[in-house]
């Protein structure tokens, strides 16, 4: 009897077939899926643009700004009413890296919008020609960036002698009124620039102008400056300590600020003096004036001679609107005939040495606008324009060696200028 052929079929239980049918069924569909995978997740690839991971990597493209400056009385959530942008706008744009920057708005700033289908897509804050900040519409949120440009600062010399007065002087001398104010501030404690200046008095100074892509865009820092007055020299030297603080000293180390300015009101003709003996010109009757008479227009700004507290702002007689400053235990300063105290001055407040305090005007008994101006050191009256003023604190033990051989090199730069004369200088730094 011949045997039956038996074939491979019939040898396998029919399960392990259908297994073995399911594994080749799932091996084909991976050969077949994996490159269609691959091709998709390459063409995602090129096509995704790079995530910038910080703010340098960030490229905010702006329009050209049509920038307008920040006026008195404006406030960020009134200019954004006016150009019909929402407050949740506003508040999107605070919540940004730099948004903190917006609650510090001062006049003259500038700001510019960009809008876009009534929604705001880009927003420019200019503190000044050097620093802003710009912010731009991307996604849900807004991304912002501080943008500091650095000038090219060059040093510069001039001189002049005065024949007139020191604004004509130093404007002909090449400087602007801003470096003049600067210099007139230097020397405030020691030249009274309402009663010292002579004809023949002069100048000389270093100072920084600031260059922007070859153009000049303003002036920096006086470096050293010489003022020569009624024979008298005096000089100073800008100096920045370890710590970043700057302040001008003599070529010795002391300090030129004093404890107290000179005149608490800028560029002001004296119409009367410190004179016990004067006869009143309303009153026609001798009475003692212990104080100086500064004539002013109406609204000059008053200074504040040093640092102190508030201790009287009110009326008080003939004296009109007086305020009187208390500093430390043994000076007490006062101010009469006032238009107005400056806002936020009243008793109890404490104010800054050249701060802004009250202004000038003709209040009581007074025969046009002009400041009263008294001295007191322990409750007696002194002459403002003569009475010693003391010195601030002089350079620190610890930097004074440094100091000193900075101080010799500049008052050698400054006259060799003087002079005409050529030297070699090391840059001395800090």
């Amino acid at each position: 009897m011949n045997q039956k052929e038996i074939s491979a079929f019939e040898l396998l239980p029919k399960r392990h077939w259908i297994a073995l049918g399911l594994t080749c069924l799932f091996i084909a569909t991976l050969l077949i899926l994996i490159p269609v995978q691959q091709e998709l997740e390459r063409r995602t690839y090129a096509t995704q643009l790079p995530v910038p991971e910080k703010e340098s990597d960030v490229e905010i493209v702006t329009p050209k700004w049509d920038m307008n400056k920040i006026k008195q009385g404006d406030t960020l959530a009134q200019l954004f009413s006016r150009e019909k942008l929402s407050s949740q706008t506003l508040h999107a744009l605070t919540q940004s890296e730099h948004g903190k920057s917006l609650g510090q708005l001062n006049i003259g700033d500038k700001i510019g919008f960009h809008i876009e289908n009534d929604i705001l897509v880009g927003f420019r804050l200019e503190k000044s020609l050097f620093e802003s900040y710009e912010f731009a519409f991307s996604g849900n949120a807004y991304q912002s960036q501080h943008i500091i440009i650095e000038p090219d600062v060059v040093e510069t010399f001039t001189q002049g002698t005065i024949s007139s007065s020191l604004f004509e002087s130093a404007l002909e001398a090449g400087m602007d009124n801003n470096t003049t104010m600067k210099l007139a501030t230097i020397f405030g404690w020691d030249v009274d620039f309402a009663l010292d200046i002579r004809n023949g008095d002069s100048f000389s100074l270093i100072y920084e102008e600031k260059y922007l892509e070859g153009k000049k865009v303003g002036n920096g820092d006086i470096l050293i400056a010489r003022f020569e007055n009624q024979g008298n020299v005096y000089t100073a030297v800008r100096y920045e300590d370890k710590k970043g603080y700057t302040q001008y000293y003599t070529p010795k180390g002391l300090s030129m600020r004093k404890a107290f300015l000179r005149s608490p009101v800028d560029f002001t003709r004296i119409s009367s003096r410190f004179n016990l003996k004067r006869k009143h010109p309303i009153l026609h009757k001798i009475r003692a004036h212990k104080g100086v008479d500064y004539a002013a227009r109406r609204g000059t700004p008053i200074k504040a001679a040093g640092d102190g507290k508030v201790i009287f702002a009110g009326r008080k007689g003939g004296y009109g609107k007086v305020l009187i400053l208390q500093h430390g235990t043994s000076y007490t300063t006062l101010y009469a005939h006032l238009k107005a105290f400056r806002r936020g001055v009243r008793v109890g407040k404490k104010v800054k040495q050249g701060q802004t305090v009250a202004y000038v005007g003709s209040s009581g008994l007074a025969s046009g606008p002009h400041l009263h101006y008294e001295f007191r050191v322990n409750g007696r009256h002194r002459d403002p324009l003569k009475v010693r003023l003391p010195h601030a604190k002089p350079i620190a033990p610890t930097q004074k060696e440094h100091f000193l051989h900075y101080a010799q090199v500049m008052l050698m730069r400054l006259e060799s200028h003087m002079h005409g004369d050529y030297y070699a200088y090391m840059d001395v730094g800090r």
